[in-house]
Order: structure tokens, then sequence, then C-alpha cells
């Protein structure tokens, strides 16, 4: 008898033939959210197993696969060499307790097991109803569904605990993006969720010292490194946007900055993009939060994109779900920090709601030094590799 924690696939059980590639990738994933950690790992057909590891590190193990994008569940389960004797032995650390509704659910993947499913499941309950009082089976809604999995290698797992997992698809099966990452709460959820649905993650960072502080650039930093628990090693750049703020500031009419900022901002995002093998931009924009977050708005930054989608995971979701996800993730406490990025730089009172495309365009060629600006921007990125929170 040990105990092991069961790790159950998601999505990629409907993958077919590809189905072996997504579970390489997961498979190293795993193991990487594991570093440090003396286990056993084993594979057996749709399910994966983490054996021989120490009590003591139990919750922290759980505590890093409920981060691995691609598991939907976990159970912490008792290992015993099948057998009608051993199942008995064993069961009852999993039984309800008093006043609760059960049921037992058994699956008999080996065939040579002399006892049928719904025949161990009969005997088990009984077992169990002879040994706890005040019991009541209940087969369809049980406060507590007790497992017993008999499996083909000689061996049975009876557990009664499922723990959520991150589900999705695992992080490296969908390319890379690069994420437009702020000091807020909209995106870092938003890398979150791209992740969640195996990208691979960039980030581009834009600094406008002394306007903004140090503390802002490294509150960013810290939000990156955070994401790490999810979305593994995290590429930072950290553009230098002063001069071109200033340019939009002095050239620009009052109530486009933001739409010009955003503008010239996503065509550096680009061609970094570009540079890093990124196949699209992650922005952490929700419809109608704010003003640069309109129908017009939007089109007027697409349209200063040349190739890449531009993927907005968050914009059908509200301020408050958008929250719930950071307060989830770890990153809310972080965006609560006192150190606002460069968006609040020269921030007009009155900032154009439903700005015309023509008009954006025509209020960026105001700025005719702007490929100048942004080449040198560029060539002084920042570079910050920031390896995953458990590998460093």
């Amino acid at each position: 008898m040990s105990k092991v924690i069961l790790l159950r696939i998601g999505e990629i059980f409907l993958k077919g033939k590809n189905k072996s590639y997504f579970d390489s990738v997961l498979i190293n994933n795993i193991k990487r959210q594991l570093t440090g950690i003396n286990y056993k790992f084993l594979k057996s057909q749709n399910r994966y197993y983490i054996e021989d590891y120490s009590e003591f590190e139990q919750d922290e193990i759980v505590d890093r696969l409920q981060k691995v994008f691609g598991l939907h569940s976990l159970s912490i389960a008792t290992k015993v060499a099948t057998s009608l004797d051993n199942i008995r032995d064993n069961i009852l650390e999993y039984a309800p307790n008093p006043g609760q509704t059960f049921r037992v659910s058994c699956t008999r993947a080996d065939k040579t097991f002399p006892v049928k499913s719904f025949e161990l499941a009969g005997k088990m309950g009984g077992y169990i109803l002879s040994k706890v009082d005040n019991l009541k089976v209940d087969l369809h809604n049980p406060e507590v569904d007790v497992n017993v999995d008999i499996r083909e290698r000689g061996y049975t797992y009876i557990f009664s605990n499922k723990i959520p997992g991150a589900m999705g698809m695992p992080v490296g099966v969908s390319g890379k993006g690069m994420l437009l990452l702020s000091g807020g709460f909209d995106s870092p959820v938003a890398g979150w969720r791209m992740a969640r649905r195996g990208m691979s993650i960039s980030a581009i960072h834009f600094h406008s010292y002394p306007h903004t502080s140090l503390q802002a650039k490294q509150k960013v930093i810290d939000l990156a490194q955070v994401m790490t628990k999810y979305c593994q090693d995290i590429r930072l750049y950290v553009v230098p946007f002063t001069q071109i703020q200033e340019a939009i500031h002095e050239k620009c009419r009052e109530d486009f900055m933001i739409t010009i900022m955003r503008r010239i901002m996503i065509m550096i995002a680009e061609r970094i993009a570009n540079k890093d093998g990124c196949g699209a931009l992650i922005t952490g924009e929700s419809l109608a939060q704010v003003a640069s977050q309109t129908v017009q708005s939007i089109t007027s930054t697409n349209e200063a994109v040349e190739l890449l989608p531009v993927f907005r995971p968050l914009i059908g979701m509200d301020k408050y779900e958008i929250i719930d996800t950071a307060e989830k993730i770890g990153t809310a406490k972080l965006s609560e920090l006192p150190y606002p990025d460069c968006c609040t730089v020269f921030l007009p009172e009155y900032p154009v709601i439903k700005p015309k495309l023509e008009t954006s365009i025509s209020e960026q060629a105001k700025i005719e030094n702007v490929e100048e600006l942004i080449n040198w921007a560029i060539e002084n990125t920042e570079i910050i590799d920031l390896k995953s929170e458990y590998e460093k």
C-alpha cells in the first residue's frame, strides 16, 4: 500500500492520431513543474501517476500540478496490489463521515479480476455501511463518491477526492504569442488565458522613465514572474517609450494621444514579435471598458498591424470577472500596487471615444520622425529572461 497522485488529462484525449505529440509536451511540462521534488512518474493509458514522493511534499506537488494546463483533475489515491481483501482493508480511509450520503464507483480495466464492477461496488458499499453509522446511499448525487479503479498492471487505486486541474491545452502546442503587458489587472489575465490554450508567452512592456517610476517597471517584472508558474519561461522586452510619448504629446491632438500611442505600441510589438518567433499579438482589451477599447478604437489599432493576428481573450469579459481571475492566478495584489504605467502619462481629459481611422492615420503622420523613434526604441529595448518559478 502506498499513496499516489493520479492525474487525468483533459482535451488532449480527443486528439486522435496527434495525441502522442500533445502527450509528450504535457509530460515534459509536468516534469518541469515538479523540478526539485523527488518522485517517480508513471504513465498508463490515458492517466499519469506521481509515486514515491514524500508525504511532506504532497501539498506542494498538488499545488504545482493544479497550474499545469492540460490536466483535467487530480486525486490523492491509495495504491494496493489487486485483491478483494486489500481493497476492503483500505477502503474505509475514504469512507464518508456519519450523516453523509455516498456511493461506491468501480471501474475494472483488468477483466481478469473475478468480481464485476457493479458487484464489487455493492460489496464495498455494504462493507462501508456496516462500519460507519448513519449513512445513506445516493447513486445519483452523493456527497462522497468512493472510487475503486482496478487497472491492468495488477494494482488498484482507491480514492474519493477529485481536485480540479487547470484544464486547457499544454503550454507549447499552440505556438508563441507576444503579450502587451502593463501593470494592470487585464493583461496578465489575457496572457494566462492564451497559455491555457497552449500558447507559449513572450511579453513586451513600454516604460516611460522618468515619467513612470522604476517601481512600475519592477511591478511588471514581478507580474511576469508570477505568470511563469503557469506559462513557464517568459522573455520580457522592456521598451523605452519616453521619447515617443513626448513626441505624441508635442505633435498630435490631445484627444488622439491614447489612440496614437496604442497604434505605435502595437507597431513596435509586432516588429519585436517577428524577431522573437511569435505568431500572434495578445492584448488585455475588453470591449467598452475604456475609451481606447471601443470598436472604433480597436479598428484604429488593428490598422497599424501589418500581418500578425491580434488575440483579445478578454474582449467579452467584464471587470469583475477579470479581477476574479487575477485573484485566482495570483497577480491581483501586484496589479493593485500604486505604480502607474505609461498609459497614464499625458492622459487627456477627454480622449476620443470613436476615432475615425483616417484621422488617426493623419495625426500619427504629424510625427515626421516616427520610424526613427521606433527603430531607436527597438534597438534600446532591454531583454529580461524569466525562468519558470519552479526552476529558479
